[in-house]
C-alpha cells in the first residue's frame, strides 16, 4: 500500500497561490485615476499531507514553499487599472519518504535541502464595467501567467508547473452599511486556459468570497473562501498503473486538483499604508495538496501623473 500512503506528487500550490486573485484585496474596486499601490507579500505555504481521489487524507508527501514578491498596482483612468507581479519562491521537501514507484525522486527533493528560484510573469488587466457610486463595482478583467524561464517542474521543492496560462473573469464588490457599518461583499470568478501536456485537458476554474467589516481607526477583519474546479486532468492513483514513462514524470502538471480552501485575515492602514495578514486551510479537495497558508502583506498608495489639486 505505499502508492496509497505516499499519495500524490501534485502540482506546487506556491505557484498556483501566487497566480490566483488575492480575497484579502479589495479586487472589484479599482483604484481613482493616476493612483496605484506597491505591495510586499510573503506568503508560506505548510503541505501537511495529500487527498487522494476521493478526497481522504493522508500525512505524506510534506514540502514547504515560501514566496516573495513585489506586486505593482496602477490606475490609469477611474476605470482601467493593471498590475504585475514576478514571485521568488523558496521550496523544501520535507517527508521523510520518497514517493511511490514508478514516480520519479528528483535530486531537488531527495536531497531535503531548499532550492530558490523566479516564478512566472503574472499581468492583469481590470476594467471597472459597473459602478454605482462606488457601492456596487463589477470589473471584468484579463490576465496571463508567462514563465520567466526554464526552471524544473518535476518533483515537491519546484516554483510551479512551468506552463502559459491565460485567465478571465470578473470580480464584483457591495458594500452593505445599510445593514451594519463597515460591512462589505466581494466575490470572484476566473477561468483558466492552461497549455496542454501530452494533449490532455487541464484547463480550470477558480472563484473566491470574502466578508469584510472595516472598524473605525483603521482596523478592518474578514472571512474567507476559496475553491477550485479542473475542468480535466489525471486522478491519483489511476495514473500509477500507466505503462507511458513520460506520464509519470508529467502528471503533476496535468492533476485534476480540485479544493475548498477556508480562512480569515486581518488588516490595519494609515494614510498611505497598509498591513495585512490571512489564514487558508483547506477544507476539502480531491487529487490535491492539504496546506495551510500564511500570507503577509505590507503596501504603499502611491498617486504619478494627473491633477492632484482635486480638479
Amino acid at each position: 500500500m505505499r502508492a496509497t500512503r505516499a499519495l500524490v506528487v501534485g502540482s506546487t500550490a506556491m505557484g498556483l497561490l501566487f497566480s490566483a486573485p488575492r480575497p484579502a484585496r479589495a479586487q472589484a474596486w479599482v483604484p481613482p485615476a493616476h493612483s496605484g499601490a506597491v505591495t510586499f507579500v510573503v506568503e508560506e505555504i505548510d503541505h501537511v499531507g495529500r487527498m487522494a481521489d476521493d478526497g481522504s487524507r493522508q500525512a505524506v508527501g510534506k514540502a514547504v514553499n515560501l514566496g516573495i514578491d513585489v506586486e505593482v498596482d496602477y490606475a490609469f483612468t477611474d476605470r482601467f487599472s493593471i498590475s504585475t507581479s514576478l514571485p521568488y519562491i523558496i521550496s523544501k521537501y520535507t517527508d521523510p519518504n520518497p514517493p511511490p514507484k514508478p514516480l520519479p525522486f528528483p535530486t531537488v527533493d531527495a536531497c531535503s535541502c531548499w532550492g530558490a528560484s523566479f516564478a512566472d510573469f503574472g499581468f492583469t488587466a481590470r476594467y471597472n464595467a459597473v459602478n454605482v457610486n462606488r457601492s456596487f463595482m463589477l470589473t471584468p478583467f484579463v490576465s496571463a501567467g508567462l514563465p520567466s524561464h526554464a526552471y524544473s517542474y518535476v518533483g515537491e521543492a519546484v516554483v510551479g508547473r512551468r506552463l502559459n496560462e491565460f485567465r478571465f473573469g470578473a470580480d464584483a464588490g457591495q458594500r452593505l452599511d445599510r445593514l451594519l457599518t463597515g460591512l462589505s461583499l466581494e466575490a470572484g470568478y476566473r477561468y483558466t486556459i492552461v497549455g496542454r501536456i501530452m494533449d490532455i485537458p487541464n484547463n480550470r476554474s477558480n472563484g473566491w468570497a470574502q466578508v469584510a467589516l472595516a472598524f473605525p481607526r483603521g482596523f478592518s477583519t474578514r472571512a474567507i473562501m476559496s475553491w477550485q474546479r479542473t475542468h480535466g486532468g489525471l486522478r491519483f492513483p489511476a495514473v500509477l498503473a500507466s505503462d507511458v514513462p513520460e506520464m509519470w514524470t508529467e502528471f503533476h502538471r496535468m492533476l485534476r486538483d480540485n479544493y475548498l480552501h477556508a480562512g480569515g485575515g486581518l488588516s490595519y492602514s494609515r494614510g498611505p499604508w497598509e498591513i495585512s495578514g490571512s489564514v487558508l486551510v483547506t477544507a476539502r479537495g480531491s487529487n490535491s495538496h492539504d496546506i495551510r497558508v500564511f500570507t503577509l502583506t505590507f503596501g504603499r498608495a502611491f498617486e504619478i501623473g494627473g491633477d492632484r489639486s482635486g480638479h
